[in-house]
């Protein structure tokens, strides 16, 4: 792990709440940075970078030095027009994190540096790493199978030693992780720290409808969909949502650019995401909705009780 102790020592648990389209607002955020974990959103939930710089603004007058530190997901991906414009707000307003998407850019890394926040980068496979750890990022995370989003198809248990191999900073890991317990075996597996989107999703600060998070808490593995047919680009789905959306789950029409539009189409990328709802795997172990502090309090101490569960079982093996 390579995180500074000034950014390290603020967290109350190993986990950063993932940034999700059209779910995650500054109301969430806040909450999540008040609880002790990394509050995130994407750039792109506002409409303008004027409307970004005014969440940004929220967040900063509402959290303090004693609170964990937030962060900000940027599509760097030329055919999102506003990275440049959404960059130089977070620049300005010396953004703590930066989670990017879609492009490890050094020029990017670099800029981010210079005020001293931290980069951290989407990754699906060993070559996406490699690049990343190139352009000079803190952090990768790894998006192995059963997360939610635009999801990758490798398990945890081959994808993070491969590049832990050559990448010696912060590793996050997401794919199913939802209570607790997950968040502890993903340090028992490498990881530094736990990556969790879907779980946030049922939370009475998020953006999501209500229909949605019910349907989180009513859903299980069985129910996610793995897909390019909504965006251009694989990613998890909740086959009662396609259902609602007047499709067949079984019969998606293929969409095959392997990548999603950010500028004159990005009207049609939300109306997508605002009728067919992404989520992981992990949501057969969701089975409320609850306010962050709550759900942060209940992972915690799940998470200390696993840990105090294995020292119990490896002493037998001792």
């Amino acid at each position: 792990m390579s995180l500074p102790n000034s950014f390290l020592n603020r967290l109350s648990l190993p986990v950063v709440a993932a940034p999700m389209f059209l779910v995650s607002g500054p109301e969430i955020v806040i909450s999540c940075c008040k609880a002790g974990i990394v509050g995130t959103f994407p750039a792109l939930n506002q409409r303008s970078t004027e409307g970004l710089n005014e969440w940004i603004e929220q967040i900063k007058d509402s959290t303090d030095d004693n609170d964990a530190p937030f962060g900000i997901n940027l599509i760097v991906h030329k055919t999102n027009p506003r990275v440049e414009a959404d960059l130089q707000s977070c620049v300005h307003h010396k953004v703590p994190l930066i989670i990017t998407s879609l492009g490890a850019v050094a020029d990017l890394v670099d800029e981010v540096h210079s005020y001293g926040g931290l980069v951290f980068h989407d990754v699906t496979t060993v070559r996406h790493a490699q690049k990343a750890t190139e352009a000079g990022c803190d952090g990768l995370i790894l998006v192995c199978a059963g997360a939610g989003g635009h999801a990758g198809i490798l398990s945890p248990f081959a994808l993070l030693p491969e590049i832990r191999k050559f990448f010696e900073g912060t590793i996050l890991l997401a794919g199913s992780l939802s209570d607790g317990r997950s968040i502890a075996a993903a340090q028992m597996l490498g990881a530094d720290l736990a990556y969790l989107g879907t779980r946030f999703i049922a939370t009475k600060e998020s953006h999501a409808a209500e229909k949605f998070k019910q349907m989180i808490v009513a859903s299980s593995a069985k129910d996610i969909i793995h897909t390019p047919a909504i965006s251009g680009i694989p990613g998890s789905f909740l086959r009662p949502s396609i259902v609602a959306a007047g499709f067949n789950p079984d019969q998606l029409p293929e969409k095959g650019t392997d990548q999603a539009e950010f500028g004159d189409n990005m009207q049609e990328e939300r109306k997508a995401w605002r009728d067919v709802w992404s989520a992981g795997q992990g949501v057969g172990q969701i089975d409320d909705i609850l306010n962050v502090a709550e759900l942060v309090k209940k992972l915690k101490s799940e998470y200390r009780q696993s840990i105090a569960d294995f020292d119990l079982t490896i002493s037998n093996y001792s």
